[in-house]
């Protein structure tokens, strides 16, 4: 009987060790950070970094008076290539991510207005860039994706 308890203790602590090489070597990978959305309402500028690293800097439009872009930190809840605004003329909304009820990223053909408050409270973009930004969230999913909004 010693024997056999002494086979199952060494066979469990050599799992044990196993496991605990196991965690050692996840603790030494280095996080995912995702896709981080930065909007600056004040300088009208997105900053969107992926895994820690800057990739593109675009001018946005953000809500004009009256019709405030909400502050905070987001995940995208919804995405949609084509949409229109059932509220607003039925707008066109290319490549919108929505992030809190009916608030989205999305293309606009204003582009005039870039760069300065224009919208309803969504976040506009230059057509190309929110097509960008779409296919990155898409490829590495809304769960991987963070929008900080603020003033």
């Amino acid at each position: 009987m010693k024997r056999r308890s002494k086979r199952r203790l060494a066979r469990l602590a050599f799992a044990v060790a196993a496991v605990m090489a196991i965690l050692a070597g996840l603790a030494l990978t280095p996080a995912q950070a995702g896709i981080v959305v930065r909007i600056d309402k004040s300088s009208q500028r997105m900053a969107v970094s992926v895994d820690g690293t800057m990739r593109y800097s675009w001018p946005v439009s953000t809500g004009r008076r009256g019709f405030g872009t909400p502050s905070g930190v987001f995940q995208p809840q919804m995405m949609a290539r084509r949409w229109f605004s059932r509220k607003y003329y039925n707008s066109p909304m290319p490549h919108a991510i929505f992030f809190y009820h009916g608030y989205a990223i999305h293309g606009t053909n204003e582009l005039a207005r870039l760069g300065g408050p224009a919208s309803h409270g969504c976040i506009r973009l230059h057509p190309s860039n929110a097509a960008a930004l779409f296919a990155l969230v898409e490829r590495r999913g809304r769960g991987n994706t963070r929008i900080v909004i603020s003033n």
